[in-house]
């Protein structure tokens, strides 16, 4: 059988147990900055494209993106659901993280967990997926079985099913749709597929969420202009983005802030459409929340 790249040896680092600080941290560096090209291969942003297309379609018919994953994959699929929720302004419900061996897994290995298929069925089973969701699988290796359940599942029901994983022919990609196959190469140390197969993982994820937001309206130009300003420095935040869009100066943002109840997407419009409250969020819906659409209708 042969090894798989995850769990290879790297030439590069059989002596790094003697390496000096400095030398360490410089092989480090080195192997990381070879992740970003691999992303830019074609075989994975073919792929890639494909599922984010497929994720906005989910979306839009009212379905949700599920991560499902184990160990440090799974962990990087909860952590990429919970921050949309504050950056995008979306409900918990739409972005949804797996991990097998459950909220405890975040934090503690759970033995045997990832080793259960039927663990990952059951795990969508209890969130009700439905067709119109998209269910991307995550595993470094390929091959976990929790994940392949999970998709399997998800296949049986119709939704969509994405896998990503950092090894060729992956035992997870025949049970997907689409497949990525994120290749980084053997770690620093051998197997400890947190560090490059999980920087890989993490920047795939970044992409797949902000790009299906930006294609929902989320973000307007460049700014997140449906951010949920649920403390002090988001709500500074909210504000100075209601400045950057439109050009009024901070105490027109502010009052503009409070008087369309805390959401800078509806205070741009009033701002730059010159309407009130009732008018500005009539022109989102009808644009189905794209500021420049909006705009155009209330010309």
């Amino acid at each position: 059988m042969m090894e798989k790249t995850t769990e290879a040896r790297n030439p590069a680092t059989t002596h790094i147990d003697v390496m000096s600080t400095a030398e360490i941290l410089a092989t480090i560096n080195h192997e990381d900055q070879q992740v970003p090209k691999v992303i830019a291969d074609p075989a994975v942003m073919t792929p890639l494209i494909k599922i984010v297309d497929r994720v906005v379609a989910s979306f839009q018919a009212g379905g949700r993106l599920i991560y499902i994953g184990a160990g440090t994959s799974g962990r990087l699929g909860v952590l990429d659901a919970a921050e949309c929720v504050p950056t995008f302004g979306v409900s918990p419900a739409m972005v949804q993280g797996l991990i097998a061996g459950g909220k405890r897994a975040m934090t503690d290995a759970v033995e045997g967990a990832e080793d259960s298929a039927q663990g990952g069925a059951s795990d969508l089973q209890a969130i009700k997926l439905t067709a119109n969701d998209f269910v991307l699988g995550l595993a470094a290796s390929g091959r976990t079985p929790y994940v392949i359940g999970g998709l399997d599942y998800a296949r049986s029901l119709g939704a969509g099913t994405g896998a990503l994983s950092c090894n060729h022919e992956a035992a997870i990609s025949a049970h997907a749709e689409f497949a990525i196959e994120a290749v980084v190469g053997p770690e620093v140390v051998t197997g400890s597929t947190r560090m490059k197969a999980g920087t890989v993982e993490k920047l795939l994820l970044n992409m797949i969420s902000t790009t299906a937001m930006i294609k929902l309206g989320k973000v307007y130009g460049n700014l997140m202009v449906d951010v949920k300003p649920t403390n002090i420095k988001l709500v500074d935040r909210a504000k100075r983005i209601i400045m950057a869009a439109t050009g009024v100066d901070f105490a027109t943002a502010e009052r503009f802030y409070e008087a369309a109840g805390h959401e800078p997407k509806v205070a741009i419009v009033m701002i730059d459409g010159d309407v009130d409250l009732a008018h500005a969020k009539s022109a989102l819906a009808a644009a189905d929340g794209f500021i420049a659409k909006a705009l155009k209708i209330l010309k």
